[in-house]
């Protein structure tokens, strides 16, 4: 059964309620490491704060204009999440900063035409995504990164759930 794109935008938006749930997560749960050499709670949402900005100010503008979709080098990125906790923020201004930016997201994303939304894209120079075959949209992407949440989500779930 496919996933419609309503039901695409809701669990995105939705994702800000759980990230809301974790305001009450222990301060020391919260900076640890949820594995071995991985990165605690607050730099994972830290990394999905930098992912959604990055939605809005480089591919949602690309793609109004009809532009091809460029990602940037994935490792450099992501280390701007770490480098970012690093930098002292507070697990309330991380949350709050991480769930208006998803709100303005989702809402950005709803403001859009179907026709934008399901408009095949090019995404780093590649039509269709190499692991299904299917051509790249925005709607596309953003599923991708819905089930990029889910990931990090049931990461977090198991770690507080071995950890309370």
């Amino acid at each position: 059964m496919e996933i419609t794109q309503n039901e695409i935008l809701y669990s995105f938006n939705n994702f800000s309620n759980w990230i809301r749930s974790l305001e009450n997560t222990n301060e020391k749960l919260w900076f640890a490491p949820i594995e071995e050499k991985k990165w605690s709670i607050s730099e994972i949402i830290a990394h999905l704060f930098n992912w959604d900005r990055y939605l809005i100010s480089e591919i949602l503008p690309a793609v109004q204009i009809g532009n091809e979709i460029n990602f940037p080098e994935y490792d450099t990125f992501n280390k701007r999440a770490s480098d970012y906790i690093q930098s002292g923020v507070s697990k309330s201004k991380l949350i709050d900063e991480t769930v208006a930016t998803r709100n303005l997201l989702v809402k950005l994303l709803h403001e859009m035409t179907i026709e934008r939304l399901n408009r095949r894209l090019t995404v780093n120079g590649v039509t269709n995504c190499p692991s299904t075959g299917a051509p790249y949209s925005l709607i596309y992407i953003i599923k991708e990164f819905a089930d990029h949440d889910t990931h990090h989500k049931q990461q977090i779930m198991r770690f507080l759930s071995g950890s309370v």
